[in-house]
C-alpha cells in the first residue's frame, strides 16, 4: 500500500518502511508524527483520491534532524562592478513511515 501526503509544501509518495527528508518539523529525534493531509491512497487498482480518503492516516517515527549541503547563491552583472555571494543551508527531518492507515 502507498500514499501521497503533503507537508512542507511538497508532496511525497511513500510506502511503509520508507525513509526520506521533508521540510524541518517541530519533533525531536524518536517522537512518531502523524501525516493527515492525505492526497491519495491505493493498492494496485483500488486507489482513493481526494475527498474519498476520508480519515486516512499516515505514521511516521523521526530518525534524524539535521541540516543540508551548502547552496552557493552568486549574482554577477558584468561591467558594473557588482558581485555578491550569500550561502544557504536548509533544515531538514528524517522520517521513516511505520503504517498508513486508510
Amino acid at each position: 500500500m502507498y500514499a501521497v501526503i503533503k507537508t512542507g509544501g511538497k508532496q511525497y509518495r511513500v510506502s511503509e518502511g520508507d525513509i526520506f527528508r521533508v521540510e524541518k518539523l517541530d519533533a525531536s529525534t524518536g517522537d512518531t508524527i502523524t501525516f493527515d493531509q492525505i492526497l491519495m491512497v491505493g493498492e494496485g487498482a483500488d486507489i482513493k483520491l481526494g475527498d474519498d480518503t476520508g480519515s486516512a492516516t499516515v505514521s511516521a517515527i523521526v530518525t534524524d534532524q539535521g541540516r543540508d549541503k551548502k547552496v552557493v547563491v552568486f549574482k554577477k552583472r558584468r561591467r558594473k562592478h557588482y558581485q555578491r555571494t550569500q550561502g544557504h543551508r536548509q533544515s531538514y527531518t528524517a522520517v521513516r513511515i511505520t503504517s498508513i492507515q486508510a
